[in-house]
């Protein structure tokens, strides 16, 4: 009874699923809230169009709450972008959406996986630590926010094989 009064106050259960077309928009929509730069609809439907491109959308009920992006290349990958939408954070979503999108890389032969993060994004540090991704290294000033200032990036890596 508590599993499924939980399930009807949180819209539904949680589905990860590959993303489509139709998706682009509300792809943008999240990533724009999420992030200083967002990515615009054109983009997104750039990625969903290319092969070696893998998109994930995170779905509770019928609404997208969340997504991740990678690039394949050989048996190597990228994740350009995760996000889940701020209202269903701290609920273990975005950990189910790494998780879920590494296996899918792991099943199209990709077998190392990097990515870049803000390097004081705690929550994003965390996320990826305990997804078994380790400090690469650091890119100075890579990130610009609005102000002007610049933020150092890590680059962490995970190998999946």
């Amino acid at each position: 009874m508590r599993a499924w009064l939980s399930e009807l106050w949180s819209g539904g259960t949680a589905a990860i699923e590959p993303a489509t077309l139709r998706d682009a928009a509300r792809l943008a929509q999240l990533h724009g809230a999420s992030f200083h730069r967002g990515w615009g609809e054109s983009e997104f439907e750039g990625m969903l169009t290319e092969r070696n491109t893998l998109v994930h959308r995170l779905r509770v009920g019928r609404k997208t709450i969340g997504f991740a992006v990678s690039r394949i290349a050989a048996d190597q990958a990228e994740i350009l972008s995760i996000a889940v939408a701020a209202s269903h954070r701290r609920r273990g979503l975005s950990r189910n959406l790494l998780l879920t999108h590494l296996g899918h890389l792991a099943g199209r032969g990709v077998r190392t996986v990097f990515l870049e993060v803000e390097e004081n994004n705690q929550p994003a540090r965390r996320l990826y630590e305990r997804a078994g991704f380790g400090v690469a290294g650091r890119r100075e000033r890579y990130y610009r926010q609005p102000g002007g200032e610049q933020l150092n990036a890590l680059l962490m890596r995970r190998d999946l094989s």
